[in-house]
């Protein structure tokens, strides 16, 4: 176990629809201002509170966003895919990678007051028990002397 973060990605198809204040919101990437090194894709930089994106729920910024209306956003400078995303029309199909976090590593030491994830009950009727054993291994040996 060596404590690093693994991903799991994942793709998924979000259809929105597009209201007053457009998708509900803001990119960033390109071919000219790469956002992750090595990158050229346009990534999901702010979800805009009250928008359609947060309405839908399943866009969470970080996402990366394949595709619009099945137009691929491969190798585009960043003002053409914000115009893609502007003349897209009122509904509007995106093709999203998720990045998903995984703990691939120790158990994580918790703070103070989190529960440890076993039952008191677990810790205490064991105890109880010993008690239990002790006092009638004591009380049989008393009555012998």
């Amino acid at each position: 176990m060596n404590g690093r973060v693994d991903y799991l990605i994942t793709e998924e198809e979000i259809n929105l629809t597009r209201g007053p204040s457009g998708l509900g919101f803001n990119i960033v990437g390109g071919t000219d201002q790469q956002y992750v090194s090595n990158d050229s894709g346009i990534y999901v930089s702010r979800i805009k509170e009250d928008g359609a994106a947060a309405r839908d729920g399943r866009l969470q910024e970080g996402d990366k966003i394949l595709s619009v209306n099945g137009q691929d956003l491969k190798n585009l400078l960043h003002q053409d895919a914000v115009d893609l995303f502007r003349n897209a029309g009122y509904a509007v199909s995106l093709r999203v990678q998720h990045r998903l976090p995984v703990q691939n590593g120790p158990i994580v030491h918790r703070g103070e007051g989190e529960p440890s994830g076993i039952p008191v009950a677990m810790v205490l009727l064991p105890v109880f028990a010993l008690t239990l054993v002790a006092v009638w291994a004591f009380v049989r040996y008393r009555k012998q002397l």
